[in-house]
């Protein structure tokens, strides 16, 4: 790749107020995409975010909001479409991740997993792919999990909204394909926060890679499947998870 190439290409992460989300915004800004940073209620982490990505020469919109609301999802890229004129590059990595027992998860919590990590993905990737099409260029990037695509213990909205995520994924890559759109997953595995200084021992000894994850490994791959490099790539799984079973 050349040391810059999306410049001139906008790409919005949900959920980029720290950790993997942070870590992408600002791997994309390295590459020169003026990123639109999103999260619902961390300001500050997302204005710190914001301030990386300006520092590495590329532009940064805030944009706080629900991506599980609709009304948000619109004046978001309402907000988007003011600034740069429309969005190239769209990373839904937004989740929730509560854990309860199957027969005590209520509607509401049902309903909050599933409008966060698939509900969203499908307003989102509606709003931005007629921009995609008419520029005849477009990159998805959304976000399964591990333990979710294997059966999330006590956690079973989870599981399911990851499934329907591969799916919607999918269904869209194959029919976005003829507009040089590609549509793809990333499945991280055991990945520490971007403020732990070491690996938990316990979680490490299934990992056949002898470490935990860091939010640069993800950001690193996202980065290659938005980047013109990735057009042949497009509906698939791609793991990083330092070699664990899924």
């Amino acid at each position: 790749m050349t040391d810059r190439p999306l410049l001139g290409k906008t790409a919005f992460v949900s959920g980029s107020g720290k950790n993997i989300g942070r870590a992408i915004a600002l791997q994309l800004a390295a590459l020169g995409c003026n990123v639109v940073i999103n999260g619902a209620r961390d300001v500050a982490g997302c204005e710190k975010t914001a301030a990386g990505v300006t520092a590495a020469g590329a532009q940064a919109l805030l944009a706080m909001g629900d991506v599980a609301k609709a009304d948000d999802v619109a004046r978001m890229m309402e907000a988007a479409q003011a600034r740069f004129g429309g969005i190239d590059i769209l990373v839904n990595n937004a989740a929730i991740r509560p854990h309860k027992p199957f027969l005590e998860t209520t509607d509401a919590d049902w309903d909050g997993v599933l409008d966060t990590a698939l509900t969203a993905a499908f307003r989102l990737s509606r709003a931005v792919l007629p921009h995609m099409v008419a520029a005849k260029w477009g990159r998805i990037v959304n976000f399964a999990g591990m333990k979710a695509m294997r059966g999330y213990f006590e956690g079973a909205p989870i599981s399911a909204a990851k499934h329907g995520v591969w799916g919607l994924t999918k269904a869209v890559s194959r029919e976005f394909a003829i507009h040089g759109i590609t549509a793809n997953v990333v499945s991280p595995g055991q990945i520490r926060n971007e403020t732990a200084t070491q690996d938990d021992p316990v979680r490490v000894k299934s990992i056949p890679a002898g470490v935990m994850g860091q939010p640069g490994d993800v950001a690193a791959v996202v980065a290659f499947l938005c980047s013109p490099e990735a057009r042949f790539v497009t509906g698939q799984m791609i793991a990083v998870n330092g070699g664990e079973a899924t």
